[in-house]
């Protein structure tokens, strides 16, 4: 563990990784001693609002665990438009891909808002995770279910209608972001029209408009903090994935 700060400062900081770390899904099969010895190879970093983590060119060198805040995953297209591919929050890993098989992605990643995450470098990955079976069977496991998420982004967006696009765009998010109560699914992530737009390949004002329509049409409501509530009519006229 990088350690920049002494006695209690470095104390709170391992509890805050283990407590992140016991959450990873390859890290499940680990018993507590297990889980401090992998503390020790992690190296932690805290991030600014909009501040770049990872560019394409260090894709081969760590893999990145989310310990607190939201990340997104993004590409830029020839015309400089911002393309987001995936959004990640506490608990999530990426980069794990490029460690296997040593090829860099075409993506940044970049804070959505203040973050801190976790590094964990080539050498301490192949040594700690992948010679221990019961994480290397976690990791196939989670690279089945990174395989079918591709898959339904490639859906998506292979609808021409923005419409659609849109808002199974929210859809796929309330998966692993949302929060299930009476009114409907709650996205626990705060998203911008921007980002949302980013993700769907269409420009803000589409998402607003349309915003606007689900809304009077009682099919979302935003609440405070840019919270998105999906209702049961919503999911009644999107089409399924």
């Amino acid at each position: 563990m990088n350690q920049r700060d002494g006695g209690n400062g470095h104390k709170k900081l391992e509890t805050k990784i283990l407590k992140t770390l016991r959450i990873l899904p390859f890290c499940s099969p680990l018993g507590d001693e297990d889980l401090r010895e992998l503390v020790r190879i992690v190296t932690f970093r805290s991030c600014g609002k909009n501040e770049v983590i990872l560019r394409e060119e260090d894709t081969t060198r760590f893999m990145y665990v989310v310990f607190s805040g939201t990340v997104k995953v993004v590409q830029t297209g020839f015309d400089g438009k911002e393309k987001i591919l995936a959004i990640h929050r506490r608990g999530d890993f990426f980069g794990e891909m490029a460690l296997l098989d040593g090829k860099t992605s075409p993506a940044t990643v970049v804070a959505m808002e203040r973050a801190a995450v976790g590094l964990i470098g080539k050498t301490d990955f192949e040594e700690k995770v992948l010679s221990d079976r019961r994480m290397l069977r976690e990791i196939i496991t989670l690279l089945c279910t990174r395989l079918r998420e591709a898959w339904t982004t490639v859906k998506v967006m292979s609808f021409a209608d923005a419409e659609q696009r849109i808002r199974l765009v929210l859809k796929t998010l309330s998966g692993p972001h949302g929060i299930r109560e009476e009114r409907g699914i709650l996205l626990s992530i705060k998203l911008t029209h921007k980002d949302i737009g980013d993700y769907a390949s269409v420009s803000r004002e589409t998402v607003t408009r349309l915003f606007d329509k689900l809304a009077h049409g009682g099919e979302i409501e935003i609440l405070e903090k840019r919270r998105i509530l999906l209702k049961p009519l919503f999911f009644d006229n999107t089409l399924p994935l």
